[in-house]
């Protein structure tokens, strides 16, 4: 387990997100992104919560954002250097935005992002 702050992981999940092609989050839509503490289950180490952009149709309106949570403890429990947890966290964070672009775990796991 890597010793980093919450503030810190909050820090490098801002950096996650700065290395999003700024084409991707211009469209990216009424979506939340937050650091939380512990996952609904062990290994889970971030979750979409929402109504994919491929999902939304007319009616998609007055509605709570979408959530994506990134699980600083799990992640910190399976990295042994801040450099993995920088991965890690570069990782998830892509991967839940993916969700929110309606792209499944079938197809993130082909393209090498499972």
């Amino acid at each position: 387990m890597v010793d980093i702050s919450r503030t810190r992981f909050e820090e490098l999940v801002g950096d996650a997100l700065d290395s999003i092609p700024p084409e991707l989050t211009a469209v990216m839509d009424n979506v939340v992104i937050t650091v939380a503490e512990d996952p609904p289950e062990p290994g889970l180490l971030g979750l979409y919560e929402g109504i994919p952009l491929t999902e939304r149709g007319d009616g998609y309106a007055g509605v709570l954002p979408d959530r994506i949570l990134i699980y600083w403890r799990e992640i910190r429990a399976i990295c042994d250097t801040e450099e993995e947890v920088v991965e890690e966290v570069r990782i998830t964070v892509v991967h839940e935005i993916a969700h929110h672009f309606g792209i499944g775990d079938e197809r993130l796991h082909e393209l090498g992002w499972g």
